[in-house]
């Protein structure tokens, strides 16, 4: 369980808002914990998240809507200062009874996390993507390799992967037990006014549904629908009060929804079959045209009969 994603929650002004954004998006439930005003969310019946409202004083001193992750580790008092010691901060840290103590955490870069003992055993993500929940996590920083360093150190990840991107840069791919969990790249810089932060992508069944619906319910679409690198495809946009968010299909479903849907004719072909249904009955006609002239000569003329009556 150490090192592993296990809890998500999404730091809002407006819970009432975001409760009408997400789940046409994502197909989320929600779901009242009963022992706190808290609103969970919720993939197949089972809690993966929550909501927890930003103040107009926390407006006020610059702390805009986001998410926030949570990562699973052994001991809250020897990670805080494993942070420490390896140049991050602690910016906060709080016990919640029959839930387990918490730190967030800021590394040498300015990203923030959170890490998490719960008091019960709960089950975190080990790498297998699951419709619904949280598939990929990214990490736009300044000194990616730096990055990656203080995490490896607190979480065990491991460097899976590295992709040339050109003039991007390189993309670190993470994870544990052979298991991907997500990316690290340093920012453009074009957007060098952007500090470095976590962006969390849920996975969904169908890509484009999903960004439709959040066009349609207030999101402002940032990036794609785009196909990456493996055949999977992502879109990134910010929910309506303004939180990073990101959606992620698999390759397989992908796939499958390209196999479900109904082939459609192409006016070509269309055009093709109606010429050539035109033509067979043109030569139909043509063919019938000399039964017709010998069944005309065939018959006797008017005159004829006439002629025999007398």
């Amino acid at each position: 369980m150490h090192g592993q994603f296990s809890w998500y929650d999404l730091m809002t002004p407006d819970s009432a808002v975001a409760e009408r954004f997400y789940p046409s998006v994502t197909g989320w439930s929600t779901e009242e914990w009963d022992k706190a005003d808290y609103t969970m969310w919720t993939a197949g019946g089972v809690p993966f998240g929550g909501m927890n409202p930003i103040s107009p004083e926390q407006t006020a001193q610059g702390i805009r809507p986001h998410w926030l992750a949570y990562v699973t580790v052994d001991d809250i008092g020897r990670t805080a200062e494993k942070v420490r010691s390896i140049g991050g901060r602690v910016l906060h840290e709080e016990e919640i009874p029959d839930v387990g103590r918490f730190a967030i955490i800021q590394d040498p870069q300015g990203a923030m996390l959170a890490v998490i003992k719960s008091a019960t055993p709960s089950p975190g993500w080990d790498g297998t993507p699951s419709l619904g929940k949280f598939s990929w996590h990214e990490l736009m920083t300044t000194d990616y390799r730096a990055a990656f360093d203080f995490y490896r150190q607190l979480f065990g990840w491991e460097n899976q992967q590295e992709m040339d991107m050109g003039p991007a840069g390189k993309y670190l791919m993470y994870g544990k037990n052979g298991k991907m969990y997500g990316g690290i790249y340093n920012r453009e810089p074009e957007r060098a006014n952007v500090p470095p932060n976590w962006l969390f992508y849920a996975n969904v069944k169908d890509v484009n549904k999903s960004v439709e619906a959040a066009k349609q319910n207030g999101g402002q679409l940032r990036v794609g629908p785009m196909q990456v690198p493996g055949g999977d495809w992502v879109a990134v946009f910010t929910d309506p009060q303004g939180a990073p968010f990101a959606v992620h299909q698999t390759k397989a479903k992908a796939a499958a929804a390209r196999k479900a849907q109904p082939k459609k004719k192409s006016s070509a072909n269309a055009k093709t079959k109606a010429k050539t249904k035109a033509r067979t009955k043109a030569a139909a006609r043509k063919k019938s045209k000399p039964k017709a002239k010998a069944r005309a000569k065939a018959r006797p003329k008017k005159a004829t009969r006439k002629a025999r009556r007398r």
